[in-house]
């Protein structure tokens, strides 16, 4: 049962707190490092897990990754010339990785961090859809198992939250709920998933690529075949997603006697207002459609402009993840919470598109060189999978093929252009295939336990300016979220 929240307990919540946090140097870990020192200056510590081969390099990875940016700058401003020396009291680097059993952490390092951590927020993964299977199971899954033993370590854990995706729900229709995945379970019937065995199966597959003396590249491909295929054969559209899965799995398996909290994002998009509006970092499924239209790179894409778009601002998210942090004190439970916004505001894709449309044509300095006016052609979108290969068929795979002949008949002169063209039609094919999933998603995110979150939080008490923690998308104009804040973050990222 969640009680009655204010903004003050929220805050009040992390006040002598330390806290482990994995993932610091990614988007959602950045604004979530920032947040937590500008809203409660009295945390005891914040420990961020880095990959580093000594303490002064992860120190100068947190300084240009992470506490350099300029999502950092409202924080500079209130401190002043006490900055640096606020930081170093506060933030403690640790060289190590989830990868790792004990994170490769020496015994003595983590028995003195298993006396002090309190809250450990794991948001390390790799988000890559196409990765190599090695790699996404050594992060995603046995991150998360490495995580679990740890926390089974600290003697006064009082809470691990734990960062997923709610397109763990693979391609599912309607109501997607917030529920837990049991171990083995598969989102395709008749199939069982032995997560044991795919970790043996990557073993072997490992031992038979240096066996056979493939190349780097050779073993790259290779395993990200497999990664896809393993996916698929369970349900899972990507490689991505389906780790993600069975680290909830594991999650769910190995957690302790101290509440679990389980955060589904859908599509995190760039900072509403907090701290700043329209900060972002990484490229997004919906910007690659915004970057190719304002360059006019890309003439075509993939989606049903009717099917809703279920995207929340990284603000959002993390301030639901401290909101749950908070309420879950004393709950030896775990609770999943989708935060999203197909339920709660459900945006159409055409307001993307209408939004983008309208912004280039308004800022058209933004597009052509001296700011003159450049007239961008409206970009073509696809409603179904179907229609699209039979467009790309015809406007390149039967060209290429007629090229195939004449190269055939001239014996090789274009041999070269073929392949490349060849190549590039492939690869443009693959990015189409695994776009698919998620730009013709038919299903909704059920939030009712965040909405139960939301609804313990004391709407009176919520103007109070740095202490604030909305995550009600309600809130959100969508159209003037694309137009004035995250195309214009966006363009400001991509020139960084």
């Amino acid at each position: 049962m969640i009680g009655e929240m204010d903004v003050g307990r929220v805050a009040g919540y992390f006040r002598g707190k330390s806290i482990l946090i994995t993932g610091s140097t990614g988007f959602l870990g950045k604004v979530l490092v920032e947040k937590i020192l500008r809203v409660q200056p009295d945390v005891k510590k914040l420990f961020l897990l880095i990959r580093a081969n000594d303490v002064e390099s992860a120190k100068l990875r947190i300084q240009s990754e992470v506490i350099g940016m300029e999502l950092f700058r409202v924080l500079k401003v209130k401190h002043g010339v006490a900055f640096d020396s606020f930081i170093e009291e506060k933030v403690c680097p640790l060289v190590g990785d989830i990868m790792y059993e004990n994170f490769g952490l020496d015994i003595i390092k983590l028995r003195e961090l298993s006396k002090d951590i309190d809250i450990i927020v794991n948001g390390a993964a790799t988000t890559n859809f196409y990765e190599r299977y090695d790699v996404a199971f050594n992060v995603n899954v046995l991150g998360v198992k490495h995580v679990c033993a740890f926390a089974n370590k600290c003697t006064k854990l009082k809470m691990l939250l734990h960062v997923s995706t709610a397109y763990v729900a693979g391609e599912q229709k309607g109501l997607i709920p917030e529920k837990p995945f049991s171990m083995c379970e598969t989102l395709k019937v008749g199939t069982y998933l032995d997560i044991e065995s795919e970790e043996n199966l990557i073993k072997g597959t490992t031992i038979e690529l240096k066996a056979n003396c493939y190349t780097e590249k050779a073993e790259k491909k290779t395993m990200k075949e497999l990664g896809l295929k393993r996916a698929r054969y369970f349900g899972w559209p990507n490689t991505y997603v389906f780790t993600k899965a069975m680290g909830e799995m594991m999650l769910g398996h190995l957690r302790g006697d101290f509440p679990v909290v389980i955060i589904r994002p859908s599509i995190i998009t760039s900072t509403l207002k907090d701290p700043l509006p329209g900060w972002m970092e990484g490229i997004r499924t919906i910007d690659t459609v915004i970057i190719g239209y304002a360059k006019q790179t890309l003439s075509f894409f993939l989606v049903d402009l009717n099917l809703i778009m279920d995207v929340i601002p990284g603000d959002m998210v993390v301030n639901a993840m401290m909101v749950a942090m908070a309420a879950h004190l004393e709950e030896q439970a775990q609770v999943i919470y989708h935060v999203t916004s197909s339920v709660r505001i459900p945006a159409p894709y055409a307001i993307l598109a209408e939004s983008a449309h309208r912004y280039f044509f308004d800022n058209p300095a933004c597009t052509g060189r001296n700011a003159e006016r450049v007239w961008l052609k409206k970009m073509r979108f696809f409603g179904t999978l179907g229609r699209l290969r039979l467009y790309m068929a015809i406007k390149y795979k039967l060209p290429l093929e007629m090229l195939h002949l004449v190269n055939i008949a001239l014996c090789g002169v274009f041999s070269r252009c073929y392949n490349e063209l060849s190549r590039k039609y492939k690869f443009v094919m693959q990015l189409i295939e695994l776009y698919a999933p998620y730009t013709l998603f038919k299903g909704c995110f059920d939030d009712a336990n965040l909405e139960k979150l939301r609804m313990a939080m004391n709407k009176d008490q919520n103007n109070s300016g740095v202490y604030y923690f909305d995550f009600d998308p309600k809130s959100i104009d969508w159209d003037d979220y694309f137009y004035r804040i995250h195309i214009p973050g966006l363009l400001r990222h991509m020139r960084h």
